[in-house]
């Protein structure tokens, strides 16, 4: 993705933010439980779509981290695990897929 492409996919995922080749959020759960449902609901998408993020689990915190690394960077890839991501965190995604 261009310099502009990724400014213009930034933009559009509250949220994240871009560290060199990478974009990266935390989002903070109510408690463990819900943190790993979260995750669970990650790693089905990451599954489906064969595109893993690093993920961190700290109690209430989940930090997710996507990189397209076999491209050397960002691509559409990354974002659509983004977005997927905030829909999870806002409960727009149905737990069992």
């Amino acid at each position: 993705m261009s310099e502009a492409e990724i400014g213009d996919a930034l933009s559009r995922t509250p949220g994240w933010s871009r560290s060199t080749s990478l974009i990266e959020r935390t989002f903070v759960f109510r408690d463990f439980v819900a943190s790993m449902a979260f995750v669970n609901q990650v790693a089905v998408e990451a599954e489906r779509t064969q595109h893993h993020p690093d993920i961190s689990i700290l109690y209430s915190k989940v930090r997710l981290a996507f990189s397209t690394h076999d491209a050397g960077g960002l691509t559409v890839k990354d974002f659509a695990g983004a977005v997927f991501a905030n829909a999870a965190a806002a409960g727009q995604v149905a737990a069992a897929r």
